[in-house]
């Protein structure tokens, strides 16, 4: 029997980043895929839910036409159908450069379900193959309670709301994690009749309560939004509608999206057979810097391992256990500072250390409002918050939350301040333009440097604030 180098499960981003690195090693390798051969992200995820994002927020722009002094707003429409069918055009652009890096494989690229049978077999198809190596990069999918009626095509998640010809009337957005939340508000701003559920009283991954109380007020604004309660799902057969209530209220609507979150996709897929301990989700624990389940030539990379199931931490793990699957010796990785971002508006970011992991008595805040920051204000985008965390001893950066407009510019630019290892000053001594957003994030700085030893007279880390909205 043949035996291959490496055995790549999954063709998604991290299977595909996978497989870059390993055709740089070898040509004697296989790659299966189960379903519709292209990426999460770009067929169901995020590529596809920023394209109706992009429409949502422009078409919710005619509400500050007047305060602009711009007439004429009342008589724009909508036609959903058009901005699903944009969307779908630009999707499948999308989905089809992903499926390019597969099409000239040939018979190394195989539609089908493997299944583990050891640390050195998979089958598929009915064959067994033989291998040295396997990188299983499977992903996930959304979760659907087993307790729900079904509600056939009443019933969406992010698989099939792309899908839709024309938005229903209203919809029950059940879950208020990332995706659910960039969904109900872009939705609610495309006329669908919106109301959001969320079992915990925090939104977005937000666990600062300052950054989480900013950001349920604001988008309680758009559309009505309901937290920490369970919600139950009904149907009604005398008007064919669909309830959804919890102990405090209850609503009927045409459709539910679910969005409580993501499985990963191991079913069937045999990690039994490799002797080893597994979790109550099924799952092996893994070693996060090299991505080796045990110490077996097996890795687990991607939204199927659960550590971050973000795009680029996906990629990086494809790009870690691509290296290790094809080396004579494991190299041990050092992991980006975390990053995640919700898209909604204003922005929601979580930058280094969350606020729910931090030592309260070791560290400092600084946060500022963007209610009456000057930029925020001309441009009618003055809503939200930021709160930045540094250690109390010596200033040094570790993490922030942010509900604010252009917080995923603040978040990038936070995340190479802390993976330098950089301090308040280091930011501070950086110049901001006026005016600017960022402007709004000096705020912060200076009032967290506020709390902290003072820096000397000749640096100009300690220029203060000209305490005038329209200056700082």
């Amino acid at each position: 029997m043949h035996k291959f180098d490496v055995v790549i499960i999954g063709a998604g981003t991290a299977g595909l980043s996978a497989l870059r690195e390993v055709r740089k090693r070898t040509d004697n390798f296989v790659i299966i895929n189960d379903g519709p051969w292209g990426t999460t992200c770009a067929r169901v995820g995020c590529m596809p839910s920023k394209l109706l994002i992009e429409a949502a927020n422009a078409f919710h722009r005619r509400r500050s036409f007047d305060e602009f002094g711009i007439t004429g707003a009342d008589q724009l429409g909508l036609n959903t159908r058009k901005v699903l069918q944009r969307l779908r055009k630009l999707r499948d652009d999308f989905v089809s450069s992903t499926v390019k890096t597969t099409d000239e494989l040939d018979e190394r690229a195989i539609s089908g379900r493997a299944r583990i049978l050891s640390p050195d077999q998979v089958s598929v198809n009915g064959k067994q193959l033989s291998t040295r190596s396997i990188i299983i990069a499977t992903g996930s999918r959304p979760i659907i309670p087993d307790s729900w009626p079904q509600l056939g095509e009443r019933l969406l998640t992010t698989d099939t709301l792309f899908e839709l010809e024309v938005l229903p009337k209203s919809m029950a957005v059940i879950g208020m994690g990332p995706v659910g939340l960039e969904m109900a508000q872009a939705l609610s701003r495309l006329d669908v009749q919106i109301t959001g559920f969320g079992s915990r009283e925090f939104v977005g991954g937000i666990s600062d309560p300052v950054i989480n109380q900013v950001a349920v007020k604001s988008l309680s604004e758009e559309f009505s939004l309901h937290l920490g309660g369970r919600a139950t799902v009904t149907t009604n057969s005398s008007n064919h509608t669909i309830t959804v209530h919890t102990e405090t209220h209850k609503v009927e609507v045409e459709s539910v999206l679910a969005a409580l979150g993501r499985r990963p996709n191991i079913d069937d897929i045999g990690l039994e057979a490799l002797g080893i301990a597994l979790n109550e989700k099924g799952l092996p624990s893994i070693d996060p810097v090299t991505l080796q389940i045990a110490d077996l030539p097996i890795f687990l990379a991607g939204d199927v391992n659960k550590r971050f199931p973000v795009l680029h931490e996906a990629a990086d793990d494809g790009h870690i256990a691509g290296l290790n699957a094809t080396s004579e010796e494991l190299i041990c990785f050092k992991r980006r500072v975390p990053l995640a971002i919700v898209f909604t508006e204003p922005d929601i970011a979580v930058v280094g250390q969350p606020f729910h992991t931090l030592d309260q008595q070791n560290i400092q805040i600084g946060e500022v409002s963007f209610a009456n920051q000057g930029r925020a204000r001309s441009a009618q985008r003055n809503r939200g918050a930021l709160r930045v965390y540094a250690a109390a001893n010596n200033g040094q950066l570790l993490g922030a939350e942010i509900y604010a407009p252009a917080g995923e510019h603040f978040a990038h630019l936070l995340a190479l301040a802390i993976s330098q290892s950089l301090n308040v000053w280091d930011l501070l001594r950086i110049p901001f333009y006026h005016p600017v957003l960022e402007e709004g994030l000096r705020t912060a700085l200076r009032d967290l440097s506020s709390k902290l030893p003072s820096c000397s007279q000749s640096d100009l880390a300690g220029c203060g604030s000209l305490n005038s909205e329209a200056l700082d």
